[in-house]
């Protein structure tokens, strides 16, 4: 049994892949569990391997076969993986910084590999998401991981179209150099009063956390070159009441079309999210 829980008894079972979070700054996040998997991994596909194998070395790791695995050839190289696990390999798979599959390759390759009904498990840990969250003191009830938004055309508009109206608190991450243009794009759709955190540097020497207003952290981020990579948390529109006028009216439109008084009010419930109560009292108005 290995430290993921792979068994490895050489009954043709396959290998495990193992999903393995590592540090998105501070080296000493990177957990006990991981670097025992890294320990046991015989093949480990990473991002960059200069970077993991700087990271191997901070851990002691030593003398192991490292697989590139990045957006480039990650299709290519889910064959060569997926053959790994056929031989009853154990692969790790790690990316530069955080957990792999999070706008990281890793994804499409565990993807596969539960397709094909091999094992997948997970050490888990650091991710800018989640930290970025929890620190922006927006509210983490309910939230929306949005990466990467298009860089430009209509899938970008589409995007931002969409998140205008996104009542869920959003995640987005962004490179320096276009951080100051999504900044723009956001105070567009969702109006220069939204809260945001804008938040860099993650667990480093520099960690940096700001909060306020799209408009404020608009004008910042124009006031002198942004660095390193950020990580937005922005607040999700405000959710809206239906008035009593707009109640009647969904109402007289169902009742219209031959909806019975009770398929009137449920759906009226539904659409506009109101208690059903609400509806039914607004169904005897229009009666009498």
């Amino acid at each position: 049994m290995t430290a993921a829980g792979a068994t490895r008894d050489g009954s043709g079972a396959g290998g495990a892949l193992v999903l393995v979070a590592t540090p998105i700054g501070n080296l000493g996040d990177l957990s006990p569990r991981a670097v025992q998997a890294l320990t046991d991994a015989d093949v480990i596909a990473c991002e960059d391997t200069r970077k993991t194998g700087r990271l191997l070395a901070h851990a002691g790791v030593v003398d192991k076969r490292l697989l590139a695995v990045h957006d480039h050839n990650e299709a290519a190289q889910t064959r060569s993986v997926l053959a790994l696990l056929d031989r009853g390999r154990s692969v790790a798979v790690v990316t530069d910084a955080g957990t792999p599959g999070i706008s990281d390759p890793g994804g499409r390759l565990a993807g596969a590999v539960a397709a094909a009904g091999g094992q997948v498990t997970v050490v888990p840990g650091p991710s800018a998401l989640v930290a970025a969250l929890v620190v922006s003191g927006l509210s983490t009830a309910r939230f929306v991981f949005e990466g990467f938004l298009p860089r430009k055309g209509g899938d970008r508009s589409e995007r931002l179209a969409a998140l205008a109206g996104e009542h869920r608190t959003m995640v987005l991450y962004e490179a320096p150099h276009r951080l100051a243009a999504t900044l723009s794009d956001l105070v567009e759709r969702c109006g220069p009063l939204r809260q945001v955190a804008v938040i860099r540097e993650l667990t480093k020497l520099h960690e940096e956390v700001w909060r306020g207003t799209l408009a404020g952290a608009l004008e910042r981020a124009r006031g002198g070159p942004p660095r390193g990579e950020h990580v937005l948390v922005v607040a999700g529109a405000p959710v809206s009441v239906p008035g009593e006028a707009e109640v009647e009216a969904a109402l007289q439109t169902r009742l219209s079309s031959g909806r019975t008084a009770k398929e009137a009010v449920a759906e009226v419930a539904g659409e506009l999210k109101v208690p059903k109560r609400r509806v039914y009292d607004a169904a005897l108005r229009l009666r009498s």
